[in-house]
């Protein structure tokens, strides 16, 4: 499938003068942020420019200090991880949280099993774990296997498919390929891929700037908790994108939502 880069669907979110103190410790000042449906957004930056806050912010975690956050074109409150993932915001941190002693079906439906009168609907979960891993096109050999023994790329496979239990329409991915082979980080990059082709609208963070090119449509940059740059991945290369995350070129530009 053709990568249509850009702003392709509707717009899903948008974040505007976004701003988080700790203390006296700035985190973020005036950050923007806007992700359409079907359009992998890269947010990259060095350690402290502000990419986790942003992200704890989005899913609830944080509170703005100031700023709005929009979704389908209403301004929300995400002040709890509840509220985040009831409105669709699906969060995928870099542990993961899988039980490594339950097999995949019951990673996949922790927490949010189906219950047939009182008792659990095992049939129906695997059977619904095996379709939602098909239309992934996950490596994964059976939803009965123990999480304790697969890869690292069927781990991040089955945390990303859980994600999508709920039917969320923002996905973020906190460094997916993070201490992956090269086989299993190709793996997880077409998994990015076909939540594209699912119309989600996908926040990737990562370092890895090769990563960030194969597969996303923008790469917004984060210096010192604030913006500096917002590219389009077919048209930048590497060395600009590392020079906006090291100050060598700074901006002003601020991400617009139109």
């Amino acid at each position: 499938m053709t990568r249509a880069f850009g702003r392709t669907g509707e717009l899903i979110l948008s974040m505007h003068g976004i701003s988080k103190a700790f203390g006296a410790v700035r985190a973020l000042s005036d950050v923007s942020l806007a992700v359409h449906a079907g359009e992998v957004v890269a947010i990259v930056g060095d350690n402290g420019a502000g990419k986790s806050t942003l992200i704890k912010i989005l899913s609830g975690v944080h509170k703005a200090d100031a700023g709005t956050v929009e979704f389908a074109g209403e301004v929300r409150e995400l002040d709890s991880p509840a509220k985040a993932k009831a409105l669709g915001i699906a969060t995928v941190y870099q542990d993961l949280a899988l039980c490594d002693n339950l097999d995949v079906a019951a990673n996949l439906w922790l927490g949010q099993e189906i219950v047939n009168g009182v008792l659990l609907d095992e049939t129906d979960m695997e059977s619904r774990s095996w379709e939602l891993l098909r239309e992934l096109s996950a490596k994964v050999a059976s939803v009965n296997t123990p999480v304790a023994s697969l890869s690292g790329g069927q781990r991040q496979t089955v945390a990303i498919a859980r994600a999508l239990i709920g039917d969320p329409r923002i996905v973020i991915l906190d460094e997916p390929t993070a201490a992956l082979g090269v086989a299993q980080t190709a793996e997880v990059l077409g998994l990015i891929e076909r939540l594209r082709e699912r119309g989600l609208g996908v926040i990737l963070i990562s370092h890895s700037i090769a990563d960030v090119l194969a597969v996303t449509d923008r790469i917004v940059v984060l210096r010192l908790g604030k913006n500096n740059g917002t590219f389009l991945a077919e048209e930048v290369t590497a060395e600009t994108v590392i020079a906006a995350i090291t100050g060598a070129i700074e901006s002003d530009e601020r991400e617009r939502a139109e």
